[in-house]
Parts: C-alpha cells; structure tokens; sequence
C-alpha cells in the first residue's frame, strides 16, 4: 500500500483495509485537532489507488471492510470516486462494508442522487464528527458548522442509505459550558437518531490552539468527575430509535456499550456508581488517544 503522512481512522476500522484516496482534511481547522496539521489537502492519482487496489486483491483477502483515508474522502468529485468505488466492488467483491470520515461540507455539496449513487456502488457507513451539539463550543473550536446544520447533513446522509457514525467530545466546551454542551449535543444527537455514536474525552494535544488556550488559562479541561457527569448529562438528554451509544475508546475514563434505548436505565445506574465511587475508573496512564 501506498500512504503519505499519518494515516488515521475510527476504532471500529481496526481491522478494516485502509485504502488512502485523499492526504489531510478539507477543512484542518479545528482548534483541538493535530491530527493533520502540517498537511495540505489534496487527493492521490488514481493509477496510485487503483494500484493499492490491486495490492488489497493480493494480500488483503481476510478482510471483508474497507475504509478510505484520509479525514474527508467524500469531497471527491463524484466521477472519481464512483469509479474507486466501482473498482473496489469488481476487485474486492469478499469486501462486504466500505466507510469513510464525512464532514458536513463535503455532504453539502453531494446531491442526494449522488449519496445514493455512492451507498449503491457499496459506501454504507460515513463517520461524521460533530464534537458538540452547542452553537457557541462549536464556533470557539472553529467547526465551520452549526448545530442546525449537522442535523440537516445528518439526515441529508441517513436518506441516502448511508449508516452514520457521530463522534462527540467529553470535555470540548470546558469546565465553563460543560453542562449546556452535554444537553445540547444529546439534543442533537435524539434529532438526528444515527445508527451509532461514539464518545470520546478530549485529551489536549500539543501544538493545537486548545491546548495553547489551556497553558494561557484561557481554557479549562474538565477533571475525570467532571468529564463523567457530562457524560451521564449527554447520555440521560440522546434518545435514539434503535442505535448504540460506545464510550469505550481509550481516552474514557469509564468505557460503556449500549445499545438504545433498552439499554439507558442500566447504563445511568452504571455511571452514577462510578460518580459515587462505587465503580473503578480507567486510570490516567492507561488512557490514549
């Protein structure tokens, strides 16, 4: 295969062929991420992908999901990615799932014939971040969005067929606006009604603005109480159909699975233990991005 620079995808992706389309993010500009600063946004040849197509036909017949790197994949002009996609059906056909990061500008200027275009020739899952559900933490971290308009490219990608994944950050508001964040991003979250959402803690990186703020003062990151009752707040506000709510990434200090909404009652009874300090919390050293 084929990679430029740091190559980057969710947990559930672990074990999925990581197929690169595009280097960097179309929008690198959140203030809490470092994940591809440094990197101008641009998309690889398709001769380079179609050969890392070819090299997946050789050595990746295990896998049966793909996911196309890096942080925007779905800005591709649809021609291009309609014929990624095409080859990957004609020469992967074990690969039962392929995904990608979306972001809402990127689905804005999908039509929603083309999302559907993209679901039918096998994209069935998009992971979309969202981080917050509150106007003001979204602006201060420079998300390029609002909260009106992830709803709308929620919804937008969930009528084509697509499956949405929504990460959210515990502690991304600070200490100041935690509560409001919490509720709001369950608002959010109960609107759109994804198929999956996943909680992760906001753990400062180095060279980002967020963490400059904090070593000003200008910012303040919730302690492991803090970051747990807005994640009882967020959880008690999400209202889902029929999806799963995951806070087990690395960087939680209590990892939960639930699938919702049979699963609330015991998941509050969870967290309120470990609020009490009746449940064990994951220690800070074994905590990760």
């Amino acid at each position: 295969m084929h990679y430029e620079g740091n190559i980057f995808r969710p947990p559930s992706e672990a074990n999925s062929i990581l197929l690169q389309v595009t280097r960097g993010c179309s929008h690198n500009k959140c203030s809490f991420c470092g994940m591809y600063k440094g990197t101008r946004f641009s998309i690889k040849d398709d001769a380079t992908i179609l050969a890392d197509i070819e090299f997946a036909v050789r050595h990746c017949q295990r896998q049966t999901r793909l996911f196309l790197c890096d942080g925007d994949v779905l800005i591709v002009p649809q021609k291009r990615l309609l014929t990624i996609l095409a080859a990957i059906r004609e020469r992967l056909p074990w690969v039962s799932r392929v995904a990608t990061y979306a972001n809402t500008k990127s689905i804005l200027r999908k039509t929603p014939e083309e999302l559907r275009q993209l679901r039918d020739l096998g994209l069935s899952m998009a992971y979309m971040g969202l981080e917050s559900g509150d106007d003001v933490t979204l602006q201060r971290i420079s998300k390029g969005a609002d909260a009106q308009r992830m709803i709308d490219m929620g919804w937008k990608i969930r009528a084509a067929g697509i499956k949405l994944s929504i990460t959210v950050l515990l502690g991304i508001a600070g200490c100041e606006r935690s509560e409001i964040h919490a509720r709001e991003t369950g608002r959010v979250l109960s609107a759109v009604d994804p198929e999956y959402v996943g909680a992760l803690s906001l753990m400062l990186t180095p060279g980002t603005p967020l963490y400059d703020d904090s070593a000003a003062g200008r910012f303040s990151l919730p302690a492991a109480a803090g970051m747990l009752r807005e994640l009882r707040t967020m959880f008690a506000c999400t209202n889902l159909t029929d999806g799963f709510f995951h806070a087990n990434h690395a960087s939680n200090y209590l990892p939960i699975k639930a699938r919702l909404p049979q699963d609330k009652a015991a998941v509050l009874r969870l967290i309120d233990s470990a609020l009490k300090g009746e449940t064990a919390l994951r220690p800070e050293y074994m905590r990760a991005l």
